[in-house]
C-alpha cells in the first residue's frame, strides 16, 4: 500500500511542478513507470479525483492568484496556463468560482481555491529528525491590522478544526490578498475568544482599513501592533511535519525571553504558518518589552 502512496505522492509532485505545462496521463505515467490505466486508478482511489479534474481545479486556482496579484490580461492567462481558447477558460473559471475572470480581475472577491492534500507515506522517517537541528529565533514587530477568520467549537489545533469546520476554509481563505503574504492559524487569547467558540482559528490578515467582502460565516477582529518572537525550524521532510512543530513547541517551552528583554504577552495571538518542508515550520509568539 505504501508504494502505491508514494507513487500518488510523486504524481502529485509532478503536477505541482508542471503545472504551467500540458500534463497528460501519459506524462504521470510514465512518472511513477505504471500503466496509465493503472496511475489514473491510483490517483482516484487516494485523492478522490481524477488527474485530469486536479490539473484543472489547481490551474484555475494558480490562475486566479495571478488575476488578484498581476496586470495581466484574461487571454495571457488562458494561455499560459494551457487552456485552449480564452472562451473555454472563461467558462471552466466561471464553473469553478462562480464568477467571470475579467470582473474578478477588476475586483476580486474570496473564492474557494483548491487546495489538495499532498499524500505523505505512511512510513515515518524518524532518521532525519534525530540528528542536531537548528531553531532560529528572531524578532519581528507585527501593524495593527484586521484579520478574517472563522471560528469554529471546539477547536484548539489544526486537525480538530478541520474536523470541525473543514481544511477546505484554507483556500478561500488563500485568495484573500494577504498583508503577510499567506493565511495564518491563530491561538486566541481570552479576551478573543466568544463564549461558545474555540481557542484555534485559521484567518488572514488584512490591512487596518479593510473593507472589502466578508465572507458568509466569517468575521472580522482588529489585532493592535505587536511584537514577536519568530521561531523557525530547519527544511524538513513532509512525511515528518509532526516531528517538525514539535520541536518547535519544544523550543517555545525552553525558551526564556527575559534574555533579551521580554515577556510572553497573554494579550495577543499565538500565530501558526502553513508547515512547509521546504522553508521549515514557523511560530510567532507573541512578547512584550519588561
Amino acid at each position: 500500500m505504501d508504494e502505491q502512496r508514494k507513487a500518488v505522492r510523486k504524481m502529485q509532485d509532478y503536477i505541482h511542478a508542471h503545472i504551467f505545462e500540458d500534463i497528460s496521463i501519459g506524462d504521470l505515467a510514465g512518472e511513477v513507470m505504471y500503466s496509465p490505466w493503472y496511475a489514473r486508478k491510483l490517483f482516484l482511489r487516494h485523492l478522490g479525483v481524477t488527474p485530469a479534474v486536479y490539473i484543472r481545479r489547481l490551474k484555475l486556482s494558480k490562475s486566479a492568484l495571478r488575476l488578484r496579484d498581476e496586470q495581466c490580461s484574461v487571454l495571457d492567462v488562458a494561455m499560459d496556463m494551457g487552456f485552449g481558447s480564452t472562451d473555454g477558460y472563461q467558462r471552466a473559471f466561471r464553473r469553478e468560482f462562480g464568477c467571470n475572470p475579467k470582473e474578478y480581475a477588476n475586483s476580486p472577491v474570496p473564492v474557494w481555491l483548491f487546495t489538495p492534500n499532498l499524500i505523505l507515506s505512511e512510513e515515518r522517517n524518524v532518521s532525519d529528525m534525530s540528528e542536531t537541528r537548528n531553531i532560529f529565533i528572531q524578532v519581528v514587530e507585527k501593524p495593527e491590522r484586521k484579520v478574517i477568520l472563522k471560528r469554529g467549537i471546539k477547536a484548539d489545533e489544526y486537525w480538530s478544526y478541520c474536523k470541525e469546520v473543514g481544511c477546505d476554509v484554507w483556500g478561500l481563505l488563500t485568495s484573500i490578498k494577504s498583508i503577510s503574504g499567506e493565511p495564518v492559524c491563530l491561538w486566541l487569547p481570552e479576551h478573543l475568544r466568544k463564549p461558545v467558540t474555540n481557542i484555534y482559528v485559521q484567518g488572514v490578515e488584512v490591512e487596518v482599513d479593510y473593507d472589502g467582502p466578508v465572507p458568509e460565516g466569517f468575521e472580522v477582529i482588529t489585532l493592535p501592533a505587536a511584537t514577536y518572537l519568530l521561531f523557525r525550524g530547519e527544511p524538513f521532510a513532509e512525511e515528518n511535519y509532526v516531528d517538525a512543530i514539535g520541536e518547535i513547541w519544544d523550543a517555545e517551552k525552553k525558551y526564556d525571553p527575559a534574555f533579551i528583554g521580554f515577556a510572553w504577552d497573554d494579550k495577543n495571538p499565538r500565530i501558526q504558518l502553513e508547515p512547509v518542508g521546504e522553508r521549515g515550520y514557523i511560530e510567532l509568539v507573541p512578547v512584550k518589552r519588561v
